[in-house]
C-alpha cells in the first residue's frame, strides 16, 4: 500500500480500535463487547497498528517531496 491508501487504512484502524477499546473498558455500552478484556486488547493492538501505518505513510510522503 502506498501513501494515501496506507494513511486511510491507518486512520480507519485507529478509529475502529479506539471504539473497541472503549467498549472493552466499559465506556461504550450496549454490546457483547462491553467490559470485555478481549476486546480491550484487540482494540489496543488495532489502534497501535493504525498509528504505525499512519507514521509510515507520513514518513514516506515526506521523502517523496
Amino acid at each position: 500500500m502506498k501513501g494515501w491508501t496506507l494513511m486511510a487504512v491507518g486512520v480507519a484502524c485507529v478509529v475502529l480500535g479506539g471504539f473497541w477499546f472503549l467498549q472493552g473498558i466499559g465506556v461504550i455500552g450496549g454490546s457483547f463487547m462491553t467490559s470485555s478484556t478481549t476486546w480491550l486488547a484487540i482494540g489496543l493492538v488495532l489502534a497501535v497498528a493504525g498509528l504505525t501505518m499512519i507514521t509510515v505513510a507520513a514518513r514516506g510522503r515526506r521523502k517523496q517531496v
